[in-house]
């Protein structure tokens, strides 16, 4: 006789969650239990789970069954066993259709008698201390195919949206095996699309799939109703205690009259969080539209602390210790301004004590939603005093800048900026200059990780036109830089990383610039294994003096070892020219290893490098310490 078709909701297609054997309440009208003063004996045993061929049922078989996962975790009495076995029939039922084998049995034998044998409990009770052998033995038969796939608009008026979320395919087809993952991920598919499309109360009406056991076969069929295209209402914000709400609702308000997707949503969270005000904001969206067909939604904030203060140290070889400190007040005036000041001590120890350390102090004040716009005023101003084996130099800098975030990934910054000083060779004389400018920046991070990047790739460039006032001389400094990283394992443990810069001095010969404005080559951040500045053009006291070019290029194989301890192996390579194009008839390259400790903020670095090509003057070794990746 041929076996019926089932009609059956999608959602049994699932793996039953974990259930928790219970007895029975004893009957009402039942004697009470017996107290016996001995607890219940456990019983060891050990369980097979016979291979079926199909690695991923295996896995599901494994992944259902209580008698497998709770064998060493929770041993139990014979009639626990037991109990867990019967609870086991259905759960590897399900684990059978879940994987397409929707006429696939399975049996389980303990102590080599099929479940529910007469006197399979005595003989448990009887058992020795040796474990019992439970054997689950599941014959999963044919996979049964989708033979069809059939989606249909709740009513009329949305049936242009479903056609359109319909249009390409979501994962599902005529032919694919009836496993419940595709099924429930194209399920997915749908309703996002329909979601990022602009219908916020899009709902699955009903789902639908037919078993036919003649044919080992599936058909599945949705009903979808996205319901009203929708534009975003102006949002409320919760949860401010200092954040001016005004301010706030501006700021939030951007996203009305946008048409809703869910990807919109999320942008403008991630906008407020940039705002660097808060610890956290969450996104709400209301499940019903307002009178006039708009979304409600609310922003929830919650606030970081007002002040905090932090301290970086560094080590690498011939540049030595630097140490720096910060203190940032947020959220100034209520606008979630941020005033930071910053100090840095370097070279600590340099020399024969400290007229050879550089020193330099600043402040960053930062002011976000300027002019009611998305512009961030940036307005930095810092002092400092360097004494480097290329140049001394004491200055003040300044500098006004407009920046934006075109996209979560991209911003851009724009504005003038003044440098006076003096400069001059090491242990020279110092002389006057004043560089005025304007600067052009942008910035993609396209990675994974602030600090310990596995994926993705950044970019980075400025341009900075400026003019020279003491010789009216004008020039245009121009760099790039850009990495790029490859999850090789696909778990993270296993990283390529590559990165490469270009710089040229546009406009002006070297000799034209102060030696600060030139390009430098050598140290960590740059090539490795050579002294910090120490590649490229020197003078005739065999000191760096600069270039008008700059090329780099830095490979990195990052290897997690053991925990959290990694291990890397590296080349780097770097030539800096004469002339305003790269030359590379003076390329230096040097090659290394080292360690990483991973913690929850990034990671540790420990890098020793040596230079391939030796230089005179310069360190037979480099040796950096710092936090976070080197590029």
């Amino acid at each position: 006789m041929p076996r019926p078709r089932h009609s059956l909701p999608l959602l049994l297609l699932l793996l039953a969650g974990p259930a928790v054997s219970q007895q029975a309440p004893p009957a009402p009208d039942a004697a009470p239990p017996v107290e016996t003063p001995d607890e219940p004996s456990i019983l060891p045993y050990r369980v097979e789970i016979q291979p079926t061929g199909d690695a991923g049922l295996d896995a599901a078989l494994a992944a259902v069954s209580q008698l497998a996962r709770l064998q060493e975790q929770a041993p139990t009495s014979p009639i626990g066993v037991l109990s867990r076995a019967e609870g086991d029939r259905e759960r590897l039922l399900r684990a059978l259709q879940s994987e397409g084998y929707w006429g696939g049995t399975a049996r389980i034998e303990i102590a080599g008698l099929p479940l529910g044998s007469p006197g399979l409990a005595e003989r448990l009770e009887r058992a020795g201390p040796e474990p019992v052998p439970v054997r689950i033995i599941a014959e999963p038969g044919q996979v049964y195919r989708i033979t069809s796939v059939t989606v249909r608009p709740e009513n009329p008026a949305g049936a242009e949206a479903v056609a359109a979320a319909t249009a390409e395919p979501f994962g599902l087809a005529p032919g694919d095996p009836a496993q419940a993952g595709p099924v429930l991920s194209a399920e997915r598919t749908l309703r996002d699309r329909l979601l990022a499309s602009g219908h916020p109360l899009t709902t699955v009406a009903n789902r639908e799939a037919v078993v036919n056991h003649d044919n080992h076969s599936m058909e599945v069929a949705w009903r979808l109703a996205p319901g009203p295209l929708a534009r975003f209402a102006p949002p409320d914000v919760e949860g401010a205690v200092r954040v001016d709400p005004a301010f706030l609702r501006r700021q939030a308000s951007r996203i009305a009259g946008d048409v809703y997707s869910p990807e919109r949503l999320e942008r403008a969270r991630k906008d407020l969080m940039a705002l660097g005000a808060f610890e956290s904001v969450r996104a709400r969206a209301a499940e019903r539209l307002d009178e006039a067909g708009r979304l409600p939604t609310t922003f929830t904030v919650t606030e970081r602390a007002r002040h905090a203060l932090g301290v970086s140290l560094a080590y690498e070889t011939n540049y030595g210790p630097s140490g720096r400190i910060y203190w940032e007040h947020r959220n100034l005036f209520g606008h979630a301004e941020r005033l930071r000041l910053e100090a840095e001590v370097a070279r600590i120890g340099a020399g024969d004590g400290v007229d050879k350390m550089t020193y330099r102090a600043g402040a960053t004040f930062r002011r976000p939603g300027l002019l009611g716009r998305d512009l961030t005023l940036v307005a930095s101003l810092g002092a400092l005093r360097e004494r480097l084996d290329a140049y001394d130099r004491d200055a003040i800098t300044a500098s006004v800048l407009l920046e934006r975030r075109l996209s979560e990934r991209l911003s851009v910054q724009a504005g003038p900026v003044a440098d006076f000083g003096r400069i001059g060779p090491p242990d020279g004389k110092l002389d006057p200059y004043q560089i005025i400018g304007f600067t052009f920046a942008g910035r993609y991070d396209g990675s994974d990780s602030l600090l310990d990047p596995a994926r993705g790739w950044r970019a980075n460039g400025s341009l900075t036109p400026s003019l020279s006032l003491r010789d009216t001389a004008p020039f245009a400094p121009l760099r790039l830089t850009g990495s790029t990283y490859w999850d090789v394992s696909g778990d993270r443990r296993s990283i390529l990383a590559v990165r490469g810069t270009v710089g040229s001095l546009l406009g002006a010969g070297r000799s034209d610039v102060p030696r600060h404005q030139r390009f430098y080559a050598g140290g960590g951040g740059s090539v490795r294994g050579y002294d910090y500045q120490s590649i490229g053009p020197r003078d005739t006291r065999n000191k760096p003096s600069g270039g008008a070019s700059l090329l780099e290029a830095s490979i990195e194989w990052r290897q997690r070892v053991w925990g959290d301890f990694g291990a890397v192996a590296f080349l780097d390579a770097g030539t800096v020219g004469t002339g305003s194009a790269p030359d590379l008839s003076t390329l230096r390259a040097g090659a290394g290893l080292g360690l990483r400790y991973y913690t929850a903020i990034g990671p540790i670095r420990a890098d020793v490098a040596l230079p391939l090509v030796k230089q005179q003057g310069s360190s037979g070794y480099g040796l950096y310490i710092g936090i976070g990746q080197a590029f």
